[in-house]
């Protein structure tokens, strides 16, 4: 298993971070996203906590050999389950492959909380495991590719969202009061 993390503050508050959460896709930095699918959304009664369940849709511009060797195409499916928690200002986020997950899982988790009034605290992790148990060697191969690969669009999501929460704050300025 190999793992990647990151964490930083963004210099947006929380509620303004949360909003645009939702706004992320679509969004030319990641264009290997190429659809969002809502499935279930659920607000808890009780404790405010809004449940969203969705299906991202992605083109994956993964190595010929890997495409010939475990089959498939370069579209992949991600199951995303996310808490957004208003009262506590908690929100994290769930994910998992659905693609080619009999041959290699990636689990990412991130949350999302305040750091300051005007500062929200990010981290992401993931884990990534390949499940070829007689070929170790090729595993970790594997794993180690993955692991790059998730680090490189970790990376373009981080920009990408920047870019919106941008966005989102010009619009909120510009707006009449």
């Amino acid at each position: 298993m190999h793992f990647f993390s990151q964490a930083f503050n963004y210099d947006h508050p929380w509620s303004h971070v949360v909003i645009g959460m939702w706004r992320k896709y679509p969004n030319p930095k990641c264009s290997h996203v190429v659809s969002i699918d809502v499935i279930d959304r659920t607000v808890d009664s009780v404790t405010g906590i809004i449940r969203t369940e969705r299906i991202l849709g992605c083109k994956q511009k993964a190595p010929t050999w890997i495409v010939k060797l475990f089959g498939g195409s370069e579209d992949a499916f991600v199951r995303e389950i996310s808490f957004v928690d208003p009262a506590n200002q908690n929100a994290t986020m769930t994910s998992v492959n659905l693609s080619l997950s009999q041959f290699a899982t990636c689990f990412e988790q991130i949350q999302y909380s305040p750091a300051s009034r005007d500062r929200t605290w990010f981290s992401q992790t993931a884990e990534i495991q390949a499940r070829m148990a007689l070929w170790r060697t090729a595993a970790d191969g594997l794993e180690e590719w993955l692991v790059q690969r998730f680090e490189q669009n970790a990376q373009l999501g981080k920009v990408a969202f920047t870019d919106v929460l941008r966005t989102l704050w010009e619009e909120r300025q510009q707006a009449p009061v």
